[in-house]
């Protein structure tokens, strides 16, 4: 008797896709670059059509649907296909059973009750499903029992039985049926891992031939760190610099004998979630009903010929048609920091460095193997490179001592990663000693680097601040007196050296922005984001030097003569910066506003006298109203008020001719600022 033991049995028969045989692609080479993005190339040996399969991680699919690109020299692109982001509810979503019913045989014929099945074996039936039960039947010793499933077939000779575990072979007789099950079990297999995908890449072509798949997706950042060892003698101009890479496999796969570049460098990179079902959202537009009328609404309009005026010019023809793309291409030039070719046979286990246009790039001599979920850590450069020690004052690091430094300078034929330095010393018996860690920034051919790692508590450092303002010049142009002021900041520093050795000190003073450096003199004197790097020497010795930095600004300003105030002016009239016919002409200004002030004051006191006797003429007559009439009080205090609009008058005329003068001292003040140029 042979028994169905398993699912696969049972479905042995039914029809699976051809996508079943695809072929696996083989990682090649990993380029990882340091703005956080990996390319990963795969190749793989076909003969004429294939189809290739690529498993990557559920969140790596965006990436490798944006960047994906197949090189095949002899060959095209057929397509590429993957499941969808629900892939085992998309693939159950249309069938008629769902996942529960694949977990036996006797399930899914009682989920697909009504298909035809034939039976083979001893005893050939053919029928549809009727009915699956399970029963209970003690085996021959009597003592135990066994479970087995009976199927009912109705045949065309009537409703028919038989045990499902003692049939040889079942299938459905419909092949659209046994392809869906197929369809479905393959889903299955092909989504073990919940967060994978595998895409299939279908090849066009003919012959034998390589072809070569490759994508960017996310990865970490490689990092790079420097260990510098100065050598004993402070005054050697060489040191060693080893840099090393941390590499980590966080990639899903093991890379196995893989050809591995790093590249340093910033490109704009974005994400798309490509992965996504998107759906455009559509205005919702009422049924229409018959006798409702919904005319639409109207914005207004122009002429079309007015229309036609005032469009934009038609845009250019476009641009002809890119050639064919030739696989051969991609090795050139376009892509040289995106498919690095094949690394040769190097004389040592060190990655070959060199500059491209945004970035550099370090390709190790030989294969790789670094398993999943594993941290690398292999050398990129070993070289001596140009080194003078110094001592570097920041005040906003710290305010009283310098820092202990280097300056660096880039000789070699490649740029450098940013990373930290780690530096050692040597002493005269030849020990190493650890000093202290410095950040170096990206570091391109040609360039220098200071970099601190140390408090010098040697050399202690006063500083203080003054600032002076004084006038430049002056001349009268336009009716106003334009003078230049000159401010000037003084930093002055105190500096006590060491005792025994001698010092370059390299002081960091912050640029004023608009101001001018004075002293010292510019020339040698270094600018590094918004500061000055001003090189003092100290000679030794226990003793305090003085040095200032000076800075100045040229103000300028304006000061209308007419209206100008006194105090100012005469001021500016006894500067002694000011030539002697400025100095004349601004005490002349200050004779002519004395003569207009002296004019206005007549004006001034009519106007006082005025509100005096109107005033006295206000209480005069409220006493009027209160005395009798025809008494003397009463003549007495209309004499007073006929009096006073006498003195009324007088005053009125006093203050005409007062206002007369004081126009005229204005127009002669006037007329002389105004010949003055």
């Amino acid at each position: 008797m042979r028994h169905l033991v398993s699912l696969i049995a049972l479905l042995g028969l039914f029809a699976f896709p051809l996508s079943a045989f695809a072929q696996e692609l083989t990682l090649k080479r990993v380029m990882l670059s340091s703005g956080g993005l990996g390319y990963f190339e795969y190749e793989a040996t076909v003969d004429g059509d294939a189809t290739l399969r690529l498993t990557v991680s559920l969140e790596q699919v965006d990436d490798v649907l944006k960047s994906l690109v197949v090189y095949d020299d002899k060959g095209g692109v057929g397509g590429l296909s993957l499941p969808g982001r629900e892939p085992l509810a998309q693939a159950f979503k249309d069938l008629p059973f769902d996942q529960e019913s694949l977990v036996s045989p006797a399930d899914l014929l009682a989920t697909l009750k009504g298909a035809q099945v034939t039976v083979g074996g001893a005893r050939a039936i053919t029928g549809r499903i009727v009915s699956v039960q399970k029963e209970t039947v003690s085996l021959q010793d009597g003592k135990a029992t066994t479970e087995r499933t009976r199927v009912t077939l109705l045949t065309d000779r009537g409703l028919q039985q038989f045990i499902l575990e003692e049939a040889e072979n079942l299938q459905f007789t419909d092949a659209a049926l046994r392809e869906k099950v197929g369809n479905a079990l393959l889903a299955i297999q092909t989504n073990r891992a919940k967060d994978a995908r595998t895409l299939e890449l279908s090849a066009r072509g003919q012959g034998q031939r390589t072809v070569r798949v490759a994508y960017i997706v996310e990865v970490p950042v490689w990092k790079a760190s420097y260990r510098l060892t100065l050598p004993a003698d402070p005054a050697a101009t060489r040191s060693a610099l080893q840099g090393w890479a941390t590499v980590e496999n966080l990639s899903g796969q093991d890379w196995k004998d893989v050809e591995l570049t790093l590249v340093s460098g910033r490109p704009v990179a974005f994400r798309q979630a490509l992965y996504e079902a998107y759906y455009v959202k559509r205005p919702e537009v009422p049924i229409e009903v018959a006798g409702r009328l919904m005319p639409g609404v109207d914005r207004g309009g122009v002429e079309a010929q007015d229309r036609l005026k005032a469009a934009p010019p038609p845009p250019p023809p476009a641009a002809p048609a890119p050639a064919p793309y030739r696989p051969q291409q991609e090795r050139g030039a376009a892509a040289a920091t995106l498919a690095p070719p094949p690394a040769g046979a190097a004389a040592a286990d060190q990655f070959e460095a060199t500059d491209a246009a945004t970035q550099v790039v370090f390709r190790f001599p030989r294969s790789v193997s670094v398993a999943n979920g594993r941290t690398l850590s292999i050398p990129i450069i070993d070289r001596q490179l140009p080194v003078q020690r110094l001592a570097l004052y920041q005040a906003e690091t710290a305010p009283r001592n310098p820092l202990a430094a280097i300056r660096i300078t880039n000789d070699g034929d490649s740029g450098l990663p940013a990373g930290l330095i780690t530096l050692y010393e040597r002493d005269k018996a030849g020990y190493v000693a650890y000093v202290g860690d410095a950040r170096l920034s990206g570091f391109p051919v040609g360039e220098t680097r200071l970099l601190a790692y140390a408090l010098d508590e040697k050399i202690v450092i006063e500083r203080d601040v003054a600032q002076t303002d004084r006038i430049a010049t002056g001349t009268i142009a336009q009716g106003a007196l334009r003078l230049s002021r000159v401010v000037r900041q003084t930093m002055t520093y105190r500096v006590k050296g060491p005792a025994k050795e001698p010092r370059q000190l390299v002081i960091v003073q912050r640029r004023l922005p608009g101001w001018t450096l004075v002293k010292p003199e510019p020339k040698g004197v270094e600018l590094s984001e918004g500061n000055y790097r001003i090189t003092f020497q100290l000679p030794g010795g226990d003793q305090t030097q003085t040095f200032e930095v000076v800075q100045e600004q040229t103000q300028q300003q304006e000061l209308r003569l007419v209206d100008g105030s006194a105090d100012q002016i005469r001021v500016y009239a006894q500067a002694r910066e000011f030539d002697a016919k400025t100095r004349e002409a601004l005490t002349r200004i200050l004779q002519l506003q004395s003569t207009v002030s002296d004019a206005q004051r007549k004006v001034t006191q009519a106007d006082a006298e005025r509100q005096q006797i109107v005033q006295e003429q206000a209480r005069l007559r409220d006493n009027l109203a209160r005395v009798p009439a025809n008494s003397d009080l009463q003549r007495r205090y209309l004499a007073t008020l006929d009096k006073q609009e006498t003195d009324l008058e007088a005053i009125a005329k006093r203050r005409a001719d007062a206002e007369k003068g004081v126009e005229a001292a204005r127009e002669a003040l006037r007329g002389y600022v105004a010949q003055l140029g």
